[in-house]
């Protein structure tokens, strides 16, 4: 090894104990109740952040499905937003009032909507899913915009190459099993749906013995069982018992996965991309399989981090550059995906034989009870970690029961993982990762026809008139929102904060809900040192901390925090190195030595160095192929000067140049005390504490001052400045429109953050997205805001459009600012947007990662702690004019730039 005052130890640590099941229950305080209709009811009270989460699931997904009415369910999906015989408006925007977290989703076996609010509304909530569970309006004008909106959300899948192979493989591996569909659906069959079609699937599927409703949070349940009752009570027919599993929409084929016969050659996609993927897929059994504990075992030994098999053999050994594996079992099959990302000196044989080898060496030697019990401890610490925050414990209840048809699931699969072997696991390695069982494919790029990019150059005025037509009136979606009580003022406990001696500042907060700990630390060390020459250094930096200390090699960094779950997660952004972690709470030591030890005797060894780099290339080549990041890097190329942090990029060029004393260099000089924050939140004893982080990091020195950086000044562009960057071979473009605007310290902030809200806050409910996704259907995703950071950042509008759309969809948007700063927003939708802004304020900082977070970005950015007390009152002063005076000053669709990639329209 390479670097480090000491000699690495490589000795194995102590066991940990496994952590066992009784510590931890997702279903301890859920009850069960079946309303008379069959609609199944989950409630589970989890007191602390004054919120509730409302999810409905419905037991129909792509399952259901086969060829010819492939992507009814997705379709269906986009459809319940469309608005009710007794709401006539975009649900979107009824949620948006509420200030809700809100999505939707459909997956295999599953339907699902959600939304996190303040606990005040979760009565409305709960009368709006009601609402859309048996009188959603569905007709041929909602279903022709909806459409092109999911062939909009596709075809952006569609520009991606794992996609298409994933795609490929998986209807090669299970021909005549609806899980060998995508569950978005084919364009095909999505331009062949009628709204006949596609209301009288929800008028069979869409009732309430279909349907598991949870509801997760700050209640009492005998008073939220009365609001249930009145909700969902007099929907369907008494008596009527719950739906186990439904049926196929179209009776014959087989569900099953297991029992198909592969095909014996190797799937081949020659297609326009930047790099070459590979997919494999092993069939499994469902859900319900006895094998499922160990399946899950297997896949942690093989590929859960650096200590596993398929790291050491993929990663370390130089040959991947990105990639996964994961078991999916589901209600009536399952399959398990192996996909990787060669490095740029590997061929894909290459790969695929070490691949073989690995899944080869499981089958033929059992893993060592090491690496079980690590694995053990892994699943049931994320499991617990996962489900910190009360919308992702609705989620797992009700994916529990639809596809496990049992909602205590987890639980008993925890258990029953307590008793998995190595002899277990070895069986099914052998009985299932067979080479013959599986279906692979390749996906070997080819240089797509170069069209040559336009440059950046003065535009005149749009051809296209463009009416945006009045907006959405407020007062009209309050008039169909369920009433509800006020809420009261959020209240935010503040986290003790001081600073060690060395300038390291530190910030704790006891939050004893769970028996977990988040970490969220940040180093001032982020991109906006990179230049142009050595441009991808912080990434790879960032990539490094883990490859090595003075004191520790790799692989004993990583046992350390395998060994007990925690987890430990470093990137760069443009002005910090991130780092998130999380842990049970009795392990918050081995956190912690984890971080002190990384962010002070990182070593970052060649080989180790050499491999990120590899792979940071591929990444960078793979990057060139995207159309999002494409567009971003000359969006921020055109808006911003040569020599400016804010349009400085990597290259595959940049990053072959980069050298580890490079990386050393520049570790040594940004990695300090008094550039690093670092913030607790969880279940432990401040003084505790407290001296443990003075023990670790109190002989933490740096001498001189810490580095800056200079953002120069620009101004707004003259004219309209186009740019386009072809992209052949994709299916979609993504745009990018605007200028450099305003820093967070700026007196318009408050005022920005109500405009930007209303203008594209929401794809489903802002301006932008009513007009463009919601009448015209020319996008799947639009949104805007203002980037106003520590530095003055963009503002910017950023869309996914079909080619033939993009130049409508754009001037619809110039047309929308043009209305916006002329005449101004109306006072029912600046007060509707405070609202709502104060609401999911509240929703946002219920969970323990996020508010740890928040508090490290606060004090990173120099800002205050109180602005998050301040938040309310801030929001609550902002005027009409106050919000109408600033977008006269920061809205200006005459001197932006327009930046496009993807295909040429034809």
């Amino acid at each position: 090894m390479t670097g480090g005052a000491g000699a690495p130890q490589t000795g194995a640590a102590a066991p940990a104990p496994v952590v066992t099941p009784s510590d931890f229950s997702l279903t301890r305080d859920v009850k069960r109740t079946v309303l008379s209709n069959g609609l199944t009811v989950l409630t589970k009270e989890v007191h602390g952040a004054p919120i509730v989460t409302v999810q409905v699931f419905y037991k129909i997904g792509s399952r259901n499905e086969a060829p010819g009415v492939n992507g009814i369910a997705h379709q269906l999906e986009h459809l319940m937003f469309k608005g009710t015989t007794d709401r006539p408006v975009q649900f979107g925007r009824l949620l948006g009032a509420l200030g809700a977290d809100f999505n939707a989703f459909t997956y295999y076996d599953q339907t699902a909507y959600h939304e996190t609010v303040e606990r005040e509304k979760a009565g409305a909530a709960l009368q709006l899913e009601a609402d859309r569970m048996v009188n959603a309006k569905i007709d041929p004008a909602a279903l022709t915009s909806e459409r092109n909106v999911v062939l909009s959300e596709i075809e952006g899948d569609e520009n991606d190459p794992s996609y298409r192979l994933e795609r490929a493989v998986q209807a090669a591996a299970f021909p005549g099993s609806p899980y060998g569909l995508t569950v978005g659906g084919t364009r095909k069959d999505i331009e062949g749906f009628t709204s006949e079609e596609v209301n009288a699937y929800y008028k069979q599927y869409y009732s309430p013995q279909y349907a598991t409703l949870i509801v997760v949070g700050d209640f009492q349940t005998g008073e939220m069982m009365k609001q249930i009752e009145a909700a969902f009570g007099k929907l369907g027919t008494p008596g009527t018992a719950p739906v186990g599993i439904s049926a196929p929409l179209v009776p014959g084929g087989s569900e099953a996965t297991l029992g198909k016969t592969p095909p014996a050659a190797p799937i081949v996609l020659k297609e326009a991309g930047a790099t070459p993927l590979l997919n494999a897929v092993y069939p499994l059994p469902d859900v319900s399989s006895p094998d499922a504990p160990a399946l899950k075992v297997l896949d942690y030994v093989l590929l859960s981090g650096r200590t596993s098999k398929l790291y050491q053999s993929m990663f370390e050994s130089g040959l991947a550059a990105d990639g996964g594996t994961l078991p999916y079992q589901f209600a009536r099959g399952g399959w398990y995906t192996f996909s990787f990302t060669p490095t740029p000196d590997t061929d894909l044989a290459q790969l695929d034989a070490a691949l073989l080898k690995t899944l080869a060496d499981v089958r033929d030697h059992p893993v060592s009870d090491e690496e079980i019990r690590r694995a053990k401890t892994s699943i049931t610490t994320g499991t617990l970690l996962d489900t910190r925050s009360i919308d992702a414990q609705a989620t797992s209840l009700g994916i529990d029961a639809t596809t496990a048809g049992d909602y205590q699931y987890t639980d008993k699969f925890l258990s029953a993982l307590q008793q998995v072997t190595a002899a277990d696991v070895q069986r099914v390695a052998q009985k299932y990762l067979q080479d013959g069982a599986r279906t692979v494919g390749y996906f070997e790029p080819t240089k797509a026809e170069e069209g040559a990019g336009n440059a950046a150059s003065a535009g005149g005025a749009t051809q296209e008139a463009f009416n945006a037509g009045p907006p959405v009136d407020p007062a009209e979606v309050a008039k169909y929102l369920p009433a509800f009580q006020p809420s009261g003022q959020a209240s935010v406990t503040l986290p003790e904060k001081y600073t060690l001696g060395n300038g390291m500042t530190i910030m704790l907060l006891r939050d004893t809900s769970t028996p977990t700990v988040s970490l969220s630390a940040s180093v001032k060390a982020g991109r906006e040192f990179d230049s142009d020459a050595n441009a991808g250094l912080v990434d790879l930096v960032a990539a490094n901390l883990l490859s090595g200390t003075q004191t520790r090699d790799e692989l004993t960094l990583a046992k350390l925090l395998d060994d007990v779950g925690a987890q430990l997660s470093p990137a760069a952004n443009r002005f910090g190195v991130q780092i998130g972690g999380a842990s049970r709470d009795q392990d918050l030591p081995v956190l912690i030595e984890g971080l002190a030890d990384i962010l002070q005797h990182a070593t970052f060894p060649e080989a180790q160095f050499k491999r990120s780099q590899a792979r940071a290339i591929q990444g960078a080549r793979q990057g060139d192929d995207d159309p999002g990041s494409v567009a971003l890097k000359v969006f921020r190329k055109t808006v911003y000067p040569p020599g400016n942090p804010w349009q400085v990029f990597s290259t595959p060029e940049t990053l072959a140049a980069l050298t580890r004393q490079g990386a050393l260099d520049f570790y040594k000089t940004h990695y300090r005390p008094d550039a690093t924050v670092l913030t607790l939140v969880g279940n432990f004893d401040p003084a505790q504490v407290k001296a443990l982080l003075n023990q670790k990091f109190g002989d933490w020195t740096a001498s001189g001052a810490a580095p800056d950086v200079t953002y120069p000044v620009i101004g707004k562009p003259a004219g309209i400045v186009k740019a386009q960057s072809d992209l052949p071979g994709k299916t979609q473009a993504v745009t990018y429109l605007g200028y450099q605007s305003i820093a967070r310290s700026d007196p318009r902030y408050y005022a920005s953050l109500v405009l930007g809200d209303v203008l594209g806050g929401s794809t489903l409910s802002s301006r932008l997205g009513t007009e463009l996704r919601d009448k015209q259907g020319l996008t799947y995703g639009v949104g805007s805001g203002f980037s106003a950071l520590k530095q003055p950042g963009a503002f910017y509008i950023s869309m996914q459009t079909n080619p033939k759309d993009t130049d409508k969809a754009v001037q619809g948007a110039l047309g929308i600012l043009r209305d916006v700063r002329d005449n101004g927003l109306t006072p029912t939708e600046v007060s509707t947007s405070k609202n709502a802004l104060l609401s999911s304020y509240t929703v946002g900082l219920s969970n323990p990662a996020a508010l740890a977070a928040t508090f490290t970005g606060l004090v990173s950015d120099g800002l205050p702690l109180s602005e998050l007390t301040d938040y309310q009152a801030k929001i609550n002063a902002v005027t009409p004019a106050a919000v109408n005076q600033a977008a006269k000053e920061l809205l200006d669709p005459d001197n932006i730039v327009i930046v496009t990639a993807g295909p040429v329209a034809k």
